[in-house]
């Protein structure tokens, strides 16, 4: 049988705080805005252009996605 040790009161996550959930949903979604159109933006690039930034077309997500998030 298991017991209750600790209760933890006062905590509320994401989805109890309406203002919360909608400020973590915007800035996620300004996040998702920049990857996409600085893909896009990528994507319009030459070969030579690309070449000259030091940049292949296989490192075109991972480096639309560094600029978004941070990651």
């Amino acid at each position: 049988m298991a017991y209750v040790t600790h209760a933890q009161a006062g905590s509320q996550s994401r989805t109890e705080n309406p203002k919360a959930l909608w400020s973590s949903l915007t800035s996620r979604f300004i996040a998702y805005r920049n990857y996409r159109r600085t893909l896009s933006e990528l994507r319009t690039l030459s070969a030579r252009e690309l070449s000259d930034l030091g940049l292949n077309r296989s490192m075109l997500k991972r480096v639309a996605m560094e600029a978004a998030y941070d990651a």
